[in-house]
């Protein structure tokens, strides 16, 4: 990766940051955490490796699929969303009041540019898998990409389809876990440990790549990998919950929590001229 790129989303994944904290204190409260954790993950997608993409046509046949399985990071899909030019950057303010389109799960029939409509977790494998099968049999050029959470794959749907993705080689799905290492009420460990990840997800036929979540040119560079691997694609991003606002990151259970507007203000150093 040149040094001017990795520079320029460097930057980009800082604003998303701040454009999520700002949303999410204008309502008040949310899913800070793991929406913060992806911010990287989905800079690095949608800014440098998605193909396709199409701001005013979002339903394009052969672009590039996001699929936010753990789809309580709606907010992280939102401000990206917002920022590339799908919707106004006004509806940020709505976030989960009435008659927003920005739910507090991802809902593709209210927001532009949302490939999935999320709640239960653990469904979001299944349809990504889908797609990729779709477009490997319609001759689409399209790639897929997935993000779990590490909570979510406690759910025995992830490894269903994970079986099927593995044994069909869809080498145009590209799965990535946002392992925090926590969930809604606990730490994963304590609760139904993920461990040994990286055995369990190669046993299941895909091929896996393990990095620092947060690391700007690591994601990219599996990425690359990943697209000429031969194999479904799994790369394990260990990230931190809350990444990027020290009142979250310091928070004993910041999955959902309260913010205030001295506390997103503070943080984002963005305050009213």
């Amino acid at each position: 990766m040149e040094v001017s790129e990795l520079q320029a989303l460097t930057v980009k994944a800082r604003q998303l940051r701040d454009d999520a904290i700002e949303t999410i204190g204008t309502f008040g409260v949310g899913h800070i955490g793991g929406t913060l954790s992806v911010i990287d993950a989905l800079t690095v997608i949608y800014y440098s490796k998605a193909k396709n993409l199409d701001p005013k046509n979002p339903h394009r046949p052969d672009r590039d699929r996001v699929i936010m399985s753990k789809g309580h990071a709606g907010p992280a899909m939102y401000t990206v969303l917002a920022d590339l030019g799908y919707f106004p950057k006004e509806w940020l303010g709505t976030l989960n009041k009435n008659g927003t389109n920005l739910p507090s799960h991802c809902d593709r029939l209210k927001t532009p540019g949302i490939d999935m409509t999320a709640g239960s977790l653990g469904q979001g494998l299944s349809v990504a898998v889908g797609m990729a099968l779709a477009a490997k049999l319609d001759g689409n050029p399209a790639t897929v990409y997935c993000i779990i959470g590490d909570g979510e794959s406690q759910e025995g749907q992830i490894w269903e389809a994970s079986m099927y993705a593995g044994s069909k080689k869809l080498d145009n799905l590209i799965v990535m876990l946002d392992y925090n290492k926590m969930q809604l009420d606990g730490k994963v460990s304590d609760i139904n440990d993920l461990a040994p990840v990286v055995d369990k997800w190669q046993a299941f036929g895909f091929f896996v790549q393990d990095i620092d979540g947060h690391d700007i040119e690591a994601i990219s560079d599996a990425i690359d990998r990943a697209k000429t691997s031969g194999k479904a694609n799994m790369i394990i991003l260990n990230t931190v919950k809350g990444k990027g606002a020290s009142f979250a990151e310091s928070a004993a259970n910041c999955h959902s929590m309260t913010i205030t507007e001295e506390m997103w203000r503070k943080e984002t150093g963005r305050y009213d001229a």
